[in-house]
């Protein structure tokens, strides 16, 4: 209601405001193609049970007496609406006058239960109490949602300024959509061009790059509810990306790291599994995998890092899944640390000292390669299966220094921090502290050109390192 009035804030409205959403659902919640996509939200209302749908002059009344029970001259009674404390409506919520006066149920509410169940409403009476403006609101909750997947999808979060950016963003497209499929005479609201958790990342970097609404200083968390209210069947599933999540995806594309990320991100979208008549230009792609994989963090940070950060494809049966066309070899120049170093500080809450001391020695590894042209050495640190594989390896190199009169490729106490808890004692995610120093190592090894000149040293296809993750 908010995003409709173009307002900020609730508190703003006024009673015009009410008046012209009001009188908008009156006139699309009646018709297609609203009248038919309604039953996944409000199923057995006036706007969709067939006793009414086959009568348009009831329909009608059932939208005026329940999208107009806000005014002043509706009836009210002395009990308390359960959302706002005012007074709940003086009459029956259906047109026969069988219902409860001010009773709310499933068919005027999203995932309540029906008529006469008296389960976990208030006193053990059926139904929920509430007032005439709280129940315009719930009507008008399908405008400032998304429509993915045959559910409706409502974003909620603890800034209101992004939660009311959602809103405006779905309620314009929704807006657009029911004019063009009433011109063109269509029953149905066509669906999101995305995946659900696709969907949601879309339209946040939307935002953001748009700033559409006054960023918070500090990051926030979201949570989305994918729902369907239907008869047939009724579920409710709940997204939740975390504070830390977000504050990595707001300054990934609001900073220096915003050209890095758009190249991970462009590399993210579903591919094309042949050839359209007409040409490529025709395929849309539904989905984001790497959009989709943040819905597994702060949790799955490591193989995040891992397929995003440092290129290591999947083996996927996701018909177009681009992660098994991921490439160490072919796409070197997606690695980058900055962006990795981010994401550590961001979402894994590292260690600013750990971060640094894994940044040296990627810079020191790579330094030796290059000068020693060791690439056994890379072979085997890129690919040591073992915690002991790795840190021989690098004792090995380190000798290989001394002996010339040399400085130590790596000293304890540096060495310590990155890998281990203490003396030989390796840190549960030494894997992790690896894939880290790999990555600046490439990158290094990239911008010094080394790569390019001795590229049969990484995995074409990844095949050595993919055993290695999924072992």
């Amino acid at each position: 209601m908010v995003a409709f009035a173009g307002k900020r804030d609730p508190a703003e409205l006024t009673g015009e405001d009410l008046d012209r959403i009001a009188k908008y659902m009156e006139e699309n919640y009646v018709v297609d193609p609203l009248k038919s996509f309604l039953t996944v939200a409000f199923p057995n209302s006036g706007f969709t049970n067939p006793a009414y749908t086959n009568s348009p002059e009831k329909r009608v009344l059932y939208a005026k007496k329940v999208l107009q029970a806000y005014k002043d001259e509706a009836p009210r009674q002395a009990r308390r609406c359960v959302f706002t404390g005012k007074s709940t409506l003086g009459a029956s919520l259906d047109l026969d006058g069988n219902l409860e006066p001010g009773r709310a149920f499933r068919q005027h509410i999203p995932m309540l239960t029906g008529v006469g169940v008296i389960n976990f409403f208030p006193d053990g009476d059926a139904g929920l109490p509430i007032s005439g403006e709280a129940l315009l609101a719930i009507q008008a909750l399908p405008l400032g949602c998304a429509k993915a997947e045959g559910k409706l999808l409502a974003v909620h979060c603890d800034d209101p300024g992004l939660m009311i950016g959602f809103a405006k963003q779905f309620l314009e497209n929704n807006r657009k959509v029911i004019h063009t499929a009433q011109l063109a005479g269509e029953k149905k609201l066509p669906e999101a061009p995305h995946r659900t958790t696709t969907l949601l990342i879309d339209q946040l970097l939307r935002l953001e790059k748009e700033r559409a609404y006054a960023a918070a200083e500090r990051p926030v968390s979201i949570s989305a509810y994918h729902l369907s209210n239907s008869g047939q069947g009724a579920s409710i599933a709940i997204y939740h990306l975390p504070m830390e999540v977000t504050g990595f995806l707001i300054a990934a594309v609001n900073s220096k790291y915003r050209d890095d990320w758009s190249k991970l991100t462009a590399r993210g979208w579903e591919i094309s599994r042949g050839k359209k008549r007409g040409g490529d230009d025709e395929f849309q792609p539904r989905f984001n995998v790497l959009y989709d994989d943040l819905f597994s963090l702060p949790e799955g940070s490591h193989r995040f890092i891992r397929r995003y950060f440092l290129r290591v494809p999947e083996r996927t049966k996701l018909p177009g899944d681009p992660r098994s066309t991921y490439s160490m070899r072919n796409e070197a120049d997606l690695i980058s640390w900055g962006l990795t170093e981010l994401f550590l500080r961001k979402v894994v809450s590292m260690d600013k000292q750990r971060i640094e001391q894994i940044r040296t020695l990627g810079e020191n590894l790579a330094h030796y390669v290059i000068g020693e042209n060791d690439r056994r050495f890379f072979h085997t640190f890129l690919t040591a299966p073992r915690y002991d594989v790795l840190r021989a390896a690098m004792i090995r190199a380190s000798l290989n220094l001394v002996k010339q009169g040399k400085e130590p490729l790596v000293r304890f106490d540096p060495f310590i921090e990155v890998f281990e808890e203490g003396e030989d004692l390796p840190y549960s995610d030494w894997r992790l502290a690896r894939d880290l120093v790999l990555i600046r190592m490439i990158e290094c090894l990239y911008d010094e050109k080394w790569l390019q000149a001795n590229e049969e040293v990484l995995p074409d296809e990844g095949a050595e390192v993919i055993s290695e993750l999924t072992s």
